[in-house]
């Protein structure tokens, strides 16, 4: 197959799944509201997320050697299949009126879980049907298709769901679900990278193998401890935004929809700029340069400013460049790791590089709660000027704490990963 058909294929694969995650973050984005509808409980919407992230982060590392030990398509297949028998699950209990709370927490789990193993395989099948002169380009459609999902699931699934309801919202998620999977069963073909030795090998033995391969290669370990920290920091910002711009006098829910939004605008536009880039010459120093304008802007332009155009831009700073690091990213380990390890290599750096969020999205909120908040309501008149006064302040403050955090782990980090340098040249 040349590259251009290859390229095709990629196209083919890469559309269709995008579609159907649409198709997802819309069902979950509508079973969030029909949820908060029935409890009036934020902590049980928010535990939606955690079932289905609690998954990820603890089976990653096993999920990547079973994608790597078994073929990709059917590991994809069978995962997507699993996936949209959970969703029917959720359509049948709620047609017969027997939707429950802890009925959804186990399906997301289900989900969640299936998620872990088909996103190592789903990676390897993009590299194994594109050609290396193509992985930036590749990648960075692929960071635009996130930005685009995370942009227009909100708006559809809201507009579906308060027009037709949450049956509806599930059919569009199974017909979605129906075009990548007959796409990927009848149009796409995937090289086979299994080697011999993977089908002797256990599961608990070709997860050691990527950890392995983590520590015998620094520059890539290194770059996911990295991503790593930027992760605690920018969850944790993520728990402070609401706290600071809800009850913000010229804040509110509207205003933190539209300053939200502006994060997937960053990201296309971003990712835009990723796929047309040309090659840069050290991969290793943009990922760095990229994260530090990002927590450096952000968060100190949010803490001091009482606009919310400046809010707008400064979430809009903050995500420009993530798509750039991602890409960057990735067409390092796809370069660079061996394509029958790639599927463990990308579940262990799911797990290290992730596992910090749940910490993060912890840290911000008790911060807010426990320590910023009420040291506001006793501090002086020269922290009531930067950062206000009365509820919200502490979020600012937080927000500041963060900038100043994230400012010192990239100037930490960035002098150790001085030492590497990534260019195809």
């Amino acid at each position: 197959m040349n590259n251009k058909n290859r390229l095709r294929v990629f196209y083919l694969l890469w559309s269709t799944q995008s579609l159907s995650q649409l198709g997802s973050a819309i069902t979950a984005f509508a079973l969030t509201l029909w949820l908060y509808e029935k409890t009036g409980s934020a902590l049980n919407t928010a535990a939606l997320r955690i079932c289905t992230y609690v998954p990820y982060i603890a089976m990653s590392i096993f999920a990547g050697a079973i994608s790597d030990k078994f073929d990709k398509k059917r590991t994809m297949l069978v995962c997507d299949l699993l996936a949209a028998l959970s969703t029917v699950a959720v359509f049948v209990l709620y047609r017969s009126d027997m939707l429950d709370v802890w009925y959804l927490y186990l399906i997301n789990a289900i989900s969640g879980l299936m998620n872990t193993v088909q996103q190592p395989a789903s990676e390897v099948a993009y590299t194994m049907v594109t050609h290396k002169d193509y992985y930036q380009k590749t990648s960075g459609l692929q960071a635009l298709s996130r930005s685009l999902v995370t942009i227009g699931n909100p708006v559809i699934a809201a507009a579906i769901y308060g027009v037709a309801g949450l049956d509806a919202v599930i059919v569009f998620d199974l017909f979605t679900f129906a075009i990548a999977f007959g796409t990927l069963t009848f149009f796409v073909k995937i090289p086979e990278v299994t080697a011999e030795e993977n089908e002797t090998e256990s599961v608990l033995q070709l997860a050691k193998e990527g950890v392995l391969y983590l520590k015998e290669n620094p520059m890539i370990l290194y770059v996911i401890l990295f991503m790593a920290s930027v992760n605690f920091v920018a969850s944790a910002f993520d728990a402070v935004l609401p706290a600071y711009i809800i009850p913000n006098q010229r804040g509110g829910n509207y205003v933190l929809g539209i300053v939200t939004s502006f994060s997937g605008i960053a990201m296309v536009a971003g990712s835009i700029f990723a796929t047309l880039m040309r090659k840069p010459k050290d991969r290793v120093r943009i990922i760095y340069l990229t994260m530090l304008f990002s927590l450096g802007t952000e968060n100190f332009l949010l803490a001091f400013s009482k606009s919310p155009v400046l809010w707008c831009i400064g979430q809009f700073l903050g995500w420009v460049f993530v798509p750039v690091m991602s890409t960057n990213q990735n067409v390092i380990m796809k370069n660079t790791i061996p394509a029958r390890l790639l599927g463990r290599v990308y579940a262990c750096r799911n797990t290290l590089q992730f596992f910090t969020i749940p910490i993060g999205l912890t840290f911000g909120g008790v911060m807010v709660d426990k320590v910023c908040e009420p040291f506001m309501l006793s501090s002086g008149e020269t922290l009531c000027f930067l950062f206000g006064s009365g509820k919200g302040s502490g979020a600012a403050l937080m927000l500041f704490i963060l900038g100043l955090i994230g400012t010192g782990m990239c100037l930490i980090f960035g002098n150790r990963l001085k030492r590497y340098r990534y260019s195809e040249e």
